[in-house]
């Protein structure tokens, strides 16, 4: 189901049918380096993984993660991003993830623009927040275009890590 659109993409939610897409994303460099290999690697393990999560937070919250699909390239899905309520944070969390032959073409930024105003105008959503790793420049660089600015360093996880919180006012 389409929840929005941009110039170049239509963002919808993801369903189980999106399985190899979801395998393949959750295993390019990028994901395992910043965000952490969930070890998913078949497709029936990606579908269970959209079942209990992004179906999961659809029911629970209205709203989750959305894939992003290039209108002219017969909408081929390239990545995802949206929307997450997670217990260790004070706000709604926004996340992305793309495809490494996607990056630096400002799909991210359309899409999470898009999602900000969906998180507004949807859900009435006043704050929203973000979570990265120190390392990872590319997304920090997204948030900051985002008009999202660094608040604190976290620990929100049991693995101790220390993340980088980013937050705005909407």
């Amino acid at each position: 189901m389409q929840i929005a659109q941009t110039t170049r993409l239509i963002l919808s939610k993801i369903t189980v049918d999106d399985a190899p897409f979801i395998l393949e994303l959750m295993n390019t460099p990028g994901w395992l380096k910043y965000i952490g290999d969930r070890n998913i690697k078949t497709v029936e393990a990606a579908a269970e993984y959209i079942k209990n999560n992004q179906l999961r937070c659809y029911e629970e919250n209205g709203y989750g993660y959305y894939k992003m699909q290039v209108k002219g390239e017969h909408l081929k899905t390239i990545g995802t991003c949206g929307l997450l309520k997670r217990d260790a944070l004070e706000h709604i969390d926004i996340g992305f993830s793309m495809l490494p032959e996607y990056h630096g073409n400002g799909y991210g930024y359309e899409a999470a623009n898009e999602i900000l105003k969906f998180a507004k105008n949807q859900f009435g959503i006043k704050t929203i927040c973000a979570i990265t790793l120190p390392i990872n420049k590319p997304s920090i660089q997204l948030l900051e275009k985002l008009g999202l600015s660094y608040q604190k360093t976290v620990k929100p996880f049991d693995d101790d890590e220390e993340l980088l919180l980013f937050a705005k006012d909407l």
